[in-house]
């Protein structure tokens, strides 16, 4: 009985903890997304405030979304920039590591230069990289044009300007990698390596079967978030190409911003994001899905390296005895 007295109190304890949290947490996107899910029932047009609260047709925003190229198309658009991001954000990111953390002494100094770029503001890295990318004044140009390269505005090239949002926002967010994974690199256990190493792997074999299982978690919840954050890459789009030139780097929370604020359309702006909204956590349900099984294939490896190294220390203290 006083087990259970001490189990049911500590239990309504943590309820009682956790409550503010989560009235913190319904107020500042429970409700915002409860509105915008209204919202996006209703014609909303700027022009015409009492078109918010008409209901007579609440799926036709949804409706015009199926038929709206504009809209698949940035779907499209995102959907590149997020791969060759998040891609380019995690091999940088974690190469990055692996040279760090093998190198210890030799590059613990450049560590915190890496950062730096993943602490500067949104805003900061849109400049920076709008001033490299301006002809006249980057001295990348110009020192092109002193070689007698004549490089095109990257910005302003159909072929070039996806690929100059994916650099700068690659630039500021592989650390953000780097730091996940070298902390998991520092956590190894060194006997799971001098396991394998023993059994005759080489540096690729320990790599391919004890480094990767061991930080293949921490590289997905890396991915979660860059894939969840790459939806968000607004100041460089809207600075750097402003969603052009046409729409080649028009993303779907660009698109929406256009809709809302150029064309006073609130209520499909707010059917776009609430799609946008959703593809977002089916993303995130089926990453942590795929961590709970890396990490239920880490322990397995996990399990049968202990074995191994277990075998291999009685089979050395066997020996010696002998």
């Amino acid at each position: 009985m006083a087990s259970v007295s001490y189990e049911s109190q500590r239990s309504r304890f943590a309820r009682q903890a956790i409550a503010p949290s989560l009235l913190f947490l319904v107020l500042v996107a429970g409700l915002p997304t409860l509105f915008l899910i209204i919202t996006s029932l209703t014609p909303g047009a700027l022009v015409n405030p009492g078109s918010l609260t008409d209901f007579s047709d609440p799926f036709r925003n949804y409706t015009l979304l199926l038929s709206d190229e504009r809209f698949t198309g940035s779907l499209w658009v995102q959907a590149r920039l997020s791969l060759y991001t998040v891609t380019l954000q995690v091999l940088i990111g974690t190469s990055m590591a692996l040279l760090v953390h093998a190198g210890q002494g030799r590059w613990q100094s450049l560590r915190h230069l890496f950062v730096i770029p993943m602490v500067l503001p949104p805003i900061v890295v849109a400049v920076i990289w709008k001033l490299i990318y301006t002809p006249d004044i980057s001295p990348i140009y110009h020192a092109a044009k002193a070689m007698g390269i004549v490089l095109p505005s990257l910005t302003t090239h159909v072929d070039f300007a996806l690929w100059a949002i994916v650099i700068a926002d690659t630039w500021e967010w592989a650390p953000f990698t780097f730091l996940m994974v070298l902390a998991s690199l520092q956590t190894l256990p060194t006997e799971y390596v001098e396991a394998a190493r023993m059994d005759g792997a080489d540096s690729l074999g320990v790599f391919w079967h004890i480094v990767l299982p061991y930080i293949a978690p921490v590289l997905l919840v890396c991915t979660l978030f860059r894939v969840i954050d790459s939806i968000k890459a607004f100041p460089l789009i809207f600075l750097l190409t402003g969603g052009g030139p046409g729409s080649v780097t028009e993303v779907t929370n660009y698109y929406a911003y256009l809709v809302a604020f150029n064309f006073g359309e609130l209520g499909y702006s707010s059917a776009i994001t609430v799609v946008l909204l959703s593809l977002t956590v089916l993303i995130s349900w089926a990453a942590m899905r795929a961590r709970a099984w890396a990490a239920a294939q880490l322990s397995r490896r996990v399990m049968r390296a202990m074995r191994a190294s277990s075998s291999a220390t009685t089979t050395t203290k066997r020996s010696r005895s002998t």
